[in-house]
């Protein structure tokens, strides 16, 4: 079962899933671009696959390709989980 894409909930796991690929915690933040947080495309790879886990929504490459902050995709989750 998975839970409902709240935008509370969907930060809290991107978040999550961002410190456990390497990003510092203390720079993740809606603002915080992949690239000042050295997050590459596999990362995001796995953070996709996190969320598709969690909430049910499934994150394309194309979906996600032209997105630069952290808050964008948290959205993104949001309005494809409602």
């Amino acid at each position: 079962m998975t839970a409902k894409a709240e935008p509370e909930a969907v930060e809290k796991v991107i978040f999550d899933g961002l410190a456990e690929v390497g990003a510092e915690p203390s720079d993740i933040n809606r603002e915080a671009t992949f690239e000042a947080l050295d997050v590459d495309s596999l990362d995001l790879v796995e953070i996709a696959q996190i969320v598709e886990d969690e909430f049910g929504v499934e994150l394309a490459g194309e979906d996600v390709q032209d997105l630069k902050t952290v808050g964008e995709v948290v959205d993104l989750v949001v309005s494809k989980g409602s």
